[in-house]
């Protein structure tokens, strides 16, 4: 660009000689003003290059339209074998070329430098990790072990240990921010009247947004449970199912997250009307008590026992009768392993039980279901969530559409839990003699609904711990619960 300007001027002032020439001849007095003109343009170019330094030979943005019009005017005269046209639209079309250059410029610092986001929107739809640009995530709830392993906390050895964690367990808990974002959301939007279909399509849609949904890499780790009154967990609705929440409904809300297989599975209940608050107190409680009782070295039964003591503590009185609140007896919280909700280890909510320890680097789901009816649940009503068996080899199907379904399973879910709903969204159609063909040939499990007798209410509350080699982290605790 700054090389064009000089060349201009030169071979402008090329015709010079012939003006006497075309001043002799009337005929060419058109031509003869139009190069006058010509040449008192290169004089007044040639006398500002001089005044002016050598970047000043570049045209400024300022430069007044009607003098850049007045020059594409006398480029339209001149005549097709003066070199100097070319040259003069050459310059304009790089000048035109400088300025886009400049915005594009000028639009990437604004992005470079513009401000990372400080807050979540409503509904929430800005990744996590934009709102940590450090990307250090917030810890859980430390609690110290009991005292026969509060040695833990000053050994060396142990720290550097805990040291060693770091970028796994800041995984897991970008993971528990996301559950925390989500479930205020939730919690925000479940009101008397919603569909349960809608609440739970917006909180997967706000979880998928928050933790940038990548196939097994990142996303929903099993899907939304969303069980109402008596029954206890592993419903959540199939398409066409319109169920709504009602003023005296108990809804456990129960949703996980997972970034590279590290799951957050934790649950809360849902109760409008004020009368069930005892019972949703008993649980709360039981599942602190619980969170309380584990850790290294620490026998499952022996957490069981505190759970059951401190559920069966509280009563509820519902209609001018009153019901004591029983632990569920028949269900339990779990160890977690990458990509397996179910780890292995059962934790019980009543006493009794395995005589297994808890150790050091291990996940545990710690989830407690307090119950006003028998205490003790069955399978019942229509299945919606499904998993594939972790255990399966290799297993010959003979129907092609249940090769196809199983290829689709393998591709989004491996071993992670999926519904109906997960399977309509990727587009499948027609997928029910498949899926029957996959649960009976052992390759997937059903999960259907966990009832307690009709009438009954259960609650449900669960937090994802981890056992340090120090302490234990309550990673998906909040100001919630």
């Amino acid at each position: 660009m700054v090389d064009a300007a000089p060349t201009l001027v030169e071979e402008v002032s090329a015709p010079e000689p012939s003006v006497e020439a075309e001043a002799a001849a009337p005929e060419q007095s058109k031509s003869a003003k139009r190069l006058a003109k010509k040449k008192a343009a290169a004089e007044n170019a040639a006398a500002n290059d001089g005044a002016g330094a050598e970047g000043a030979e570049v045209p400024q943005p300022g430069t007044p339209p009607e003098e850049e019009e007045g020059a594409g005017a006398a480029d339209s005269d001149e005549e097709p074998e003066t070199p100097s046209a070319g040259d003069v639209v050459t310059k304009k079309k790089k000048k035109k070329n400088k300025k886009k250059k400049a915005g594009a410029s000028a639009g990437a610092g604004a992005g470079e430098g513009a401000a990372a986001p400080t807050e979540q929107t409503d509904p929430p739809s800005i990744p996590v990790r934009l709102l940590f640009p450090s990307g250090v995530y917030p810890e859980g709830e430390w609690q110290s072990y009991k005292e026969d392993q509060l040695w833990r906390e000053t050994s060396e050895e142990k720290r550097a240990l805990e040291r060693l964690e770091k970028d796994v367990i800041n995984e897991v808990r970008q993971a528990a921010e996301v559950h925390r974002q989500a479930r205020k959301y939730v919690q925000s939007i479940a009101k008397p009247g919603i569909l349960l279909s809608d609440m739970c399509e917006k909180l997967e849609n706000s979880v998928r947004l928050m933790i940038e949904e990548r196939g097994l890499a990142a996303g929903i780790a099993f899907p939304t449970g969303c069980s109402l009154n008596h029954v206890a967990a592993h419903y959540t609705p199939n398409a066409g199912d319109k169920t709504v929440l009602g003023y005296d409904d108990v809804m456990k809300v129960d949703f996980g997250t997972q970034i590279n297989g590290r799951i957050i599975d934790c649950a809360f209940t849902v109760a409008h009307n004020p009368r069930y608050a005892p019972l949703l107190d008993a649980v709360r409680a039981a599942t602190d008590a619980g969170i309380r009782a584990a850790g290294v070295d620490v026998r499952l039964c022996d957490i069981g026992a505190e759970v059951q003591e401190v559920m069966e503590s509280y009563e509820v009185e519902l209609d001018g009768r009153t019901f004591p609140v029983r632990a569920v007896r028949n269900l339990n919280g779990h160890s977690i392993s990458p990509y397996r909700i179910h780890g292995g280890k059962s934790v019980p909510i009543v006493k009794g039980g395995e005589a297994t320890r808890m150790e050091e680097g291990e996940f545990f789901a710690i989830e407690t279901f307090g119950s006003t009816g028998k205490g003790y649940v069955r399978e019942d009503l229509e299945v919606s969530h499904y998993m594939k068996n972790f255990e399966v080899g290799h297993v010959p199907l003979r129907l092609p559409r249940a090769k196809a379904l199983l290829a689709t399973i393998d591709r989004n879910f491996g071993t992670l839990a999926f519904c109906r709903r997960y399977l309509d969204r990727l587009g499948e159609e027609k997928y029910l003699m498949a899926l029957k063909n996959l649960c009976d040939a052992g390759v997937i499990d059903p999960y259907p609904p966990l009832v307690d007798n009709k009438g009954s209410y259960v609650a449900q509350y669960e937090h994802t711990i981890y056992l340090h080699p120090t302490r234990k982290e309550v990673l998906s605790r909040g100001d919630d619960y």
